[in-house]
């Protein structure tokens, strides 16, 4: 197996993973989109809202803010307190704000230094003269596969191509893909394939190279895509550790 970063941004990272099984790469990306633990609002209690939208739209807004985290805290079903709420897997969080004003992220108060909104201006509701909106949040680490409010990333991936073609042909690439020498081109960076096809059409070959794959982790969380990425190869590790010991009892 071969690893390598292709590209790398604040919240995107796309790197290239040769030799592996398709059942690998499709395991690892749902293991970064739904098995990563993030923070996220999960209880709304609302004291007034004025505001156009009902209580259960704004409760989902919130739902959907990312927020940083501690490594600190514990999923509520693995806590101390058996997931009655404690400081070690809850942080509260409040908002109180009166119209005329568009409420955002930014606007709430949490108990916790470290459990704060990622961006200070999603926006959550608007609030005209003599509104106003009150609520109490209660945010907790959860899964991807429980809602897709604690989805840690989004992430995607391809197959990388194995391209041969004449000088002249891959000049028609409009991504300008190929460094050309001569007669024959050599394929400089696949992360700037849009799979267009377009040489397919000219009777190129232009196949999938079926055991490497382009990954592509943007974060959706407090996490970095680094991070998401780390945590998901030991998940990984420990999920073939748990299969050989089942395995091992079967004979």
């Amino acid at each position: 197996m071969k690893i390598h970063i292709a590209a790398k941004e604040n919240s995107e990272i796309r790197f290239i993973v040769e030799g592996i099984e398709p059942s690998f790469a499709n395991e690892f990306r749902r293991i970064m989109t739904s098995e990563i633990p993030t923070m996220a609002v999960e209880f709304v209690d609302f004291v007034k809202n004025d505001s156009a939208l009902n209580d259960e739209i704004v409760a989902n807004r919130l739902g959907q803010v990312p927020l940083t985290f501690d490594k600190s805290y514990n999923l509520p079903k693995e806590c101390k307190c058996d997931g009655k709420g404690c400081s070690l897997c809850q942080v509260r969080m409040t908002l109180k704000k009166k119209g005329p004003a568009v409420v955002y992220s930014g606007d709430l108060k949490s108990s916790a230094k470290d459990v704060t909104p990622v961006f200070d201006r999603s926006p959550i509701t608007e609030l005209f003269e003599n509104q106003e909106i009150e609520f109490e949040a209660i945010a907790s680490l959860g899964l991807g596969k429980d809602h897709t409010k604690w989805q840690g990333a989004i992430v995607g991936y391809s197959n990388l191509f194995d391209a041969k073609s004449k000088a002249s042909e891959m000049k028609l690439c409009d991504n300008h893909m190929f460094h050309v020498k001569g007669v024959k081109g050599t394929r400089v960076d696949p992360v700037d394939c849009s799979l267009c096809k377009s040489l397919n059409e000219d009777g190129d070959e232009f196949k999938p190279v079926e055991d490497s794959f382009l990954f592509t982790v943007e974060t959706a969380s407090g996490l970095s895509p680094e991070e998401i990425i780390t945590e998901s190869v030991g998940i990984l590790e420990d999920k073939l550790k748990d299969f050989d010991k089942s395995l091992k009892k079967l004979k």
